[in-house]
């Protein structure tokens, strides 16, 4: 079982047992999940967009990234001058 005490600041510091079981490296994120009488620490790992690839279903074919940057420069553009509703 790993200790750790806390600060007058409310600050622990993850004993390195725990850091290495669950790979939690400096500049990650952990979440506290309360239950009951305790909690659970969990480590929140990022993500890239290519993890999200065929998540969701498509919902008209892939015309090119030139076309996609073509639809999102118009509808910024509509959005910065306040013509979205148009």
């Amino acid at each position: 079982m790993n200790k750790a005490k806390v600060t007058f600041k409310g600050q622990v510091t993850i004993p390195k047992e725990v850091r290495n079981s669950l790979d939690i490296k400096e500049g990650d994120s952990v979440i506290f999940v309360i239950q009951k009488d305790h909690a659970v620490l969990k480590p929140l790992k990022k993500k890239s967009l290519k993890d999200f690839y065929g998540v969701l279903p498509a919902t008209q074919p892939y015309s090119g990234m030139e076309s996609v940057r073509e639809k999102v420069h118009h509808k910024l553009a509509k959005h910065l001058l306040g013509k979205e509703k148009e």
